[in-house]
């Protein structure tokens, strides 16, 4: 088997120096590197991992720790598109990433000691619940820690999340803007700062505008599209109903839809409905549905680079990063303002 000492003496440099060259210092002539690297490819020579990992006291991995409350794996659009956008740029770094993936609460025991088991440089947490006892350790461990939509806060953690509050804001002042005074909410069942978020945003807008948000009108389910299903079927029970839904996550709003559907409603005419994320099959469902979207590339994109910031450098200051958020209008919210003119007049006239 070939080893760093027998490139060395073929290239005619020390072995510090093709260490060097394996682990890219900067101190190697661009002569020397490309003829140690051309004598490697020519022995088949490849770097040991580990021995890799000990020389340069990395690990090259990002321990990936998610709470599954839905029990859908890597299926869900929004986790698929944030830790995609964060792979590219752990690949381009040269990190990978090792996937705590569970199923319940307790099995997600003692974060900290299993990314020191598995000796990783830095840490993602994802749908992690802030009461979580094992958050505050895996915080005071001095392991630099990234959270997306959870506010954590410590020397080496810093966390991102989307402007939910304000992207709730432009949902309401939409509706209000065609008409809409009775609006009801699908709240998230788990009060993740997302879901709160958008509850805040919700009630911040309903206040602004002067508009009463009856308890009623406030149902709380799972963002699952069996959750949001079974939330319009108890908004269906109420004596009265609104003329629009504003839910917490489009697949709520997919299966509100279906519901409604069944009940012989239809929506952008006979009741308007908002979600929240734009998941990509919005694109092939009719009625389009109006939503607020967060962009989940940028938000593994920008996950990532501030974790890696944190690694690189200890005494970086851990962020706090806010991702705008922005209303996509499609077919689902009817205009209750009367036009001044028919619109079969004004089609007419185009």
């Amino acid at each position: 088997m070939t080893t760093i000492y027998d490139i060395a003496k073929r290239a005619g440099v020390s072995s510090a120096t093709v260490s060097r060259v394996i682990n890219e210092h900067r101190d190697v002539s661009e002569k020397t590197r490309q003829n140690v690297k051309s004598i490697m490819a020519e022995l088949d020579f490849r770097p040991n991992a580990t021995a890799r990992g000990l020389a340069t006291k990395s690990s090259q991995l990002i321990g990936v720790f998610l709470q599954d409350h839905l029990l859908t794996g890597l299926k869900h659009p929004f986790l698929q598109d944030v830790l995609s956008s964060f792979e590219v740029v752990a690949g381009e770094k040269g990190y990978d990433l090792l996937l705590f993936a569970n199923y319940s609460a307790e099995s997600m025991d003692n974060y900290e000691a299993r990314a020191r088991r598995r000796d990783v440089d830095g840490v993602l947490l994802f749908g992690i619940s802030k009461t979580d006892p094992n958050v505050s350790a895996i915080i005071k461990s001095q392991i630099p820690c990234i959270s997306i939509d959870m506010d954590l806060y410590g020397p080496r953690t810093g966390f991102l999340t989307s402007d939910n509050v304000g992207g709730a804001i432009l949902a309401i002042d939409h509706f209000v803007e065609n008409g809409h005074r009775d609006i009801a909410f699908f709240a998230d069942i788990y009060n993740s700062k997302p879901g709160l978020d958008r509850l805040i945003g919700y009630q911040q807008a309903m206040n602004k505008h002067g508009l009463p948000y009856p308890s009623e009108w406030t149902l709380h389910s799972d963002f699952s599209e069996q959750g949001g299903y079974e939330a319009a079927q108890r908004l269906l029970s109420l004596e009265k109903l609104p003329s629009a839904l504003f839910c917490a996550s489009d697949t709520m709003a997919l299966g509100a839809m279906e519901a409604l559907s069944m009940a012989a409603l239809v929506v952008g005419q006979d009741i308007s409905i908002i979600g929240f994320d734009d998941i990509a099959i919005l694109k092939y469902l009719r009625p389009g549905l109006t939503t607020i979207r967060q962009n989940r590339e940028e938000i593994g994109r920008r996950a990532a680079q501030a974790l890696f910031d944190m690694m690189d450098c200890a005494q970086s200051h851990p962020p706090i990063l806010t991702i705008p958020t922005e209303l996509v209008i499609r077919e689902s919210v009817a205009c209750l303002i009367p036009s001044s003119k028919p619109v079969t007049e004004i089609s007419s006239n185009l």
